[in-house]
């Protein structure tokens, strides 16, 4: 059996992170999004894969090769212009027969993929607060009766999870969908009509992991790292401490001083202290830098990112090659400790989180004593000036004095 992985979109949700890598190379507890899916894929026994790519595909190609890496066969498959995933799927026609097929941007357990690989036509169904932004689930029985798109009122809270389990057959009904109102080829439409004529299972999920808006990065991180098992690699100094469960990466560095309080990951030939505080579920990356009299909470800190001097980061995500000057400090708790709205793409969206720092892009800089306020949205190359003050939605390659 094959499983197809649909990693082609760029996540616009996701801004300002995407505009510098597709959505499913996001990092999380020190891996992609999309390896934990693949590892969980495997761990169920699956070593034949089809990556559906597009957006800076080469970022894929390159860091998941041909799959020996892992024991297994990766082929990849260029969607083009992104049509929609009934289109996506509809590419894999000559290179599957009996198959499985994962979003790449959700992750889902080893045992909920095994359940979905077993005989016969299923679609993987979960329970969630909010359905409104996703497919709802009407049941006859055990058997999927429609599958209802983006309800303003929900019938139900049993959504579809986005795994399933096609055969050749489904094809068929994949070329006979047509455009929707958005002007993409739905996977609900081709299932809707394969149900006028067939029957599918709905299997329900009990892990599952949906990575919508930045913020969600923060969730997924934590329950990773919940998971983790200590493993020291690099070196440790005297007077350095470190609780809980601890990764530290080959030629990282934990100076004199440093308190470590985990679940925290430390990537490789990275610096940490002296004199620093990595509070619980902190995941840095390689090559980066936290220094002398800074706190990170919370946060995902990507490679070659530099905290260096007396900054304060919480419940933040900072990109790539990102380096804070001294005395940076970003906000993470509205005065009145309410929800954090946040400015994504010119619209407000509440974050649901009551402490919520920033999202940084790639390669944003900040002078010495600037002020990032709560929900704040940087894209990628931002200068900000010493004691500037950061807020709501900033746009790429820009300064701020």
């Amino acid at each position: 059996m094959k499983c197809v992985v649909l990693a082609a979109g760029e996540g616009k949700r996701m801004h300002p992170l995407t505009y510098t890598r597709p959505k499913v190379m996001l990092p999380i507890a020190g891996k992609p999004l999309l390896e934990w899916n693949l590892l969980n894929a495997i761990n169920a026994g699956l070593k034949e894969f089809v990556f559906v790519v597009n957006y800076k595909s080469e970022m894929v190609r390159n860091y998941f090769g041909d799959g020996k890496k892992w024991k297994i066969n990766i082929e990849y498959i260029n969607q083009g212009k992104p049509l929609g995933t009934a289109h996506a799927i509809g590419m894999t026609e000559h290179f599957v027969n009996d198959f499985i097929v994962l979003c790449g941007d959700t992750i889902f357990g080893k045992n909920d993929i095994k359940n979905i690989m077993k005989k016969g036509m299923k679609i993987g169904l979960v329970e969630v607060e909010n359905a409104k932004e996703y497919g709802i689930i009407e049941l006859k029985g055990k058997k999927i009766n429609k599958i209802h798109e983006k309800m303003e009122e929900p019938s139900s809270n049993t959504i579809n999870a986005g795994i399933y389990h096609f055969n050749k057959k489904f094809f068929n009904f994949i070329k006979k969908t047509e455009k929707s109102p958005r002007g993409e080829y739905e996977i609900t439409d081709s299932i809707n009509m394969f149900l006028e004529k067939e029957t599918i299972d709905g299997v329900p999920i009990k892990e599952w992991r949906d990575v919508v808006y930045p913020w969600h990065l923060l969730d997924a991180n934590e329950e990773l790292l919940k998971k983790m098992k200590p493993n020291i690699k690099g070196t440790i100094e005297k007077n350095a401490t470190m609780k809980g469960i601890v990764v530290v990466g080959k030629d990282t560095l934990i100076r004199s001083g440093a308190y470590i309080e985990g679940p925290v990951v430390i990537g490789s030939n990275s610096k940490i202290g002296p004199n620093c505080y990595l509070r619980p579920y902190t995941t840095i990356g390689n090559y980066c830098h936290i220094g002398n009299g800074c706190e990170v909470k919370n946060s995902i800190i990507m490679d070659q990112s530099n905290v260096p001097h007396l900054n304060y980061v919480g419940d933040s995500i900072i990109g790539q090659n990102c380096n804070l000057g001294a005395g940076t400090t970003v906000a993470n708790l509205r005065l009145d400790k309410g929800n954090i709205s946040v400015v994504l793409n010119g619209k407000k969206v509440d974050s649901k989180r009551r402490k919520f720092g920033t999202i940084l892009g790639d390669n944003v800089q900040t002078g010495i004593n600037s002020i990032i306020n709560v929900g704040t949205m940087i894209g990628d190359n931002v200068y900000i000036g010493p004691g500037a003050i950061a807020r709501n939605e900033i746009q790429p390659n820009t300064k701020i004095l």
